[in-house]
């Protein structure tokens, strides 16, 4: 599934099916759904699952918690705006394509 797809699967009520974890909670948090996206980032132990978890975590405001997870992913904390972010996170788990 290429970026389009992703974003316009966005209409729909659930994910599509073969998602990675990580990409199912990008969607469900890009559907306005954070408490969803939170569940199932927190399950997961990749790398990018601690890079999503961290961006939960600064949209609702809880940096020290936020750092907690940069750290667990292996990168520096994030501080550009959210939506920023947010495009690299759909790079990263999704693609630029």
């Amino acid at each position: 599934m290429d970026r389009a797809q992703f974003l316009e699967s966005l209409h729909q009520e659930e994910p599509p099916a073969g998602l990675r974890p990580e990409a199912a909670a990008l969607w469900w948090l890009l559907k306005g759904d954070w408490e969803r996206a939170h569940r199932l980032v927190q399950r997961l132990q990749s790398v990018e699952a601690a890079r999503l978890h961290a961006h939960l975590h600064r949209i609702e405001g809880d940096l020290w918690n936020a750092d907690w997870w940069y750290r667990r992913a292996g990168i520096a904390p994030a501080r550009e705006p959210l939506e920023r972010e947010r495009e690299a996170l759909l790079a990263l788990l999704v693609g630029d394509g």
